[in-house]
């Protein structure tokens, strides 16, 4: 199994010291947290909106794909989020 695999296998949870809301005067999603805010881009907040526990990042990329066609093969561009966030403390792996 490759490195890209076995990151597609894994559940990502949000941070338990942030939180995800759409927020209507940024007309965008953010992360709070106790120290601030960080407003997400429209990708950002959906593929955390889709963060729920249960799917892992392959689940959360074909779930993204059935809700946005054009949005086909975005399973790359999933992963290498998760990993992002997962540096910036956004999330962890079970």
């Amino acid at each position: 199994m490759t490195q890209t695999d076995q990151a597609a296998n894994v559940v990502p949870v949000l941070n338990r010291h942030f939180r995800l809301q759409w927020e209507p005067v940024q007309d965008s999603f953010v992360l709070l947290y106790p120290e601030g805010m960080v407003k997400l881009n429209a990708s950002a907040g959906e593929i955390l909106n889709a963060c729920d526990g249960k799917r892992s990042v392959i689940e959360i990329s074909e779930f993204l794909e059935n809700k946005y066609p054009d949005a086909d093969g975005i399973s790359g561009d999933v992963i290498d989020f998760f990993s992002a966030a997962e540096d910036k403390g956004w999330t962890h792996f079970v």
